[in-house]
């Protein structure tokens, strides 16, 4: 596949031509004064919608950013109709649906968002308290649906679906007796951060969905990155966004499975989402295994790397691990892999601030076609959650663009 030809026309034309002299790194000015800061972001794909209307989606989310004031990101980006959120709560989570002191959200002053195909909106501001790692539960009475709306299909996180009816103001979990491992028309919560401590977005495939993971347990890639930048204390600490969607190809779009590609979803998962100095790209085995060449996805690396710079921003690409899943053992897909891994090593710097060796990370050393026996989650693919904490434990941490406003005095 020609990648300039198809899923990058369009784009700057540098993207498809010899590396660039690169930009300064972390180009946009971080601001230490209060302001809007992305704690929490989730991917979106079209599903079918027909099973939410009338009915109360509770849903946990966990933030990575503390403020006093919260507001909701919700969206209709993929849907074929009108969609009716005829009232919506966010409160501190309790056990299973449960949720303590449900505080009603308005936007533009109204409790009704009514949103078209297409749309997105922002809550207004919200007194409820965020603190980084503390879950809390939003719930969303979902009056009209559309045939097919934006969700999140693999939260790796349990929510509910109530019967017919509004039981958002509901503190108790009665009713709400069906579960879903996913997050629809959720797309994001923004906090009001003192000093914001800015962001990291991971954005890719199923690596960063955290499939493998621990089902509720939040130990997914971008999970187990935020506890090591936390752990490192002084300057590293930022918040750490998950826009990983499971089957996502770098080089063209899936909508049915994959969802779109990272470059035709950057405006609403990378230049939408405040607060965001560093992005992560862990993309390139569902490519490789759909039978891409290790050109075409160099190809691709460069034009995303490029498109990171040129809006400001730090960008780190990863080499692809090995896997023996779905063919990806195939002789023709290992030397695929061999040449982007060995491209990125040899070259990747030219055109990112960073390489994340993932590869080498997760790989077994006595068979570079598979993953680490202990690393792997049992399906040939992807890590366990102790797969996921080695590779955020190869993350090289103090050359990310850390947390300005922890060193900078107050003004």
């Amino acid at each position: 596949m020609a990648v300039c030809g198809t899923l990058l026309a369009g784009l700057v034309a540098a993207g498809c031509g010899p590396a660039p002299t690169p930009l300064p790194a972390a180009a946009a000015a971080a601001t230490c004064a209060p302001g809007w800061t992305a704690a929490w972001h989730a991917a979106q794909q079209a599903v079918p919608g027909d099973s939410l209307t009338g009915r109360t989606l509770r849903m946990v989310v966990r933030p990575g950013a503390t403020g006093e004031q919260l507001r909701l990101r919700l969206s209709n980006r993929h849907g074929d109709g009108p969609l009716r959120i005829a009232a919506m709560t966010v409160g501190t989570a309790g056990p299973g649906a449960a949720v303590t002191r449900p505080v009603p959200l308005t936007v533009g002053g109204a409790p009704v968002a009514d949103l078209p195909p297409g749309a997105e909106v922002l809550t207004d501001p919200a007194p409820v308290a965020s603190v980084a790692g503390g879950p809390l539960t939003v719930s969303l009475f979902l009056a009209q649906v559309p045939r097919t709306i934006g969700s999140h299909p693999v939260a790796m996180r349990t929510a509910w679906l109530s019967g017919p009816g509004d039981r958002t103001a509901a503190p108790d979990p009665a009713g709400f007796d069906t579960t879903l491992q996913s997050w629809p028309v959720l797309t994001g919560l923004e906090v009001l951060a003192p000093r914001p401590d800015g962001a990291v977005l991971v954005i890719g495939d199923s690596l960063v969905d955290g499939v493998g993971s621990t089902p509720d347990g939040d130990d997914r890639f971008p999970d187990q990155l935020a506890a090591r930048l936390a752990a490192a204390g002084g300057d590293r600490p930022m918040t750490v966004l998950n826009a990983g969607l499971s089957r996502n190809r770098l080089l063209q779009d899936d909508p049915p499975a994959g969802g779109d590609a990272p470059l035709n979803r950057w405006d609403d998962d990378v230049a939408a989402v405040p607060g965001v100095r560093d992005v992560v790209l862990l993309v390139g085995t569902n490519d490789l295994a759909a039978g891409a060449s290790g050109a075409d996805l160099v190809e691709g690396l460069q034009a995303f790397a490029q498109r990171a710079r040129a809006a400001g921003l730090r960008v780190f690409l990863t080499t692809v691990p090995p896997s023996v899943s779905g063919g990806r053992d195939a002789p023709a897909v290992v030397a695929a892999r061999d040449e982007v891994n060995a491209w990125l090593l040899a070259d990747g710097r030219r055109w990112a601030d960073g390489v994340i060796d993932a590869a080498a990370a997760l790989g077994d050393p006595g068979d570079r076609r598979r993953l680490r026996p202990d690393l792997d989650s049992g399906d040939g693919l992807h890590p366990s959650a102790y797969g996921y904490r080695v590779l955020a434990a190869s993350v090289p941490v103090g050359e990310l663009s850390g947390s300005v406003c922890r060193t900078r005095p107050r003004s």
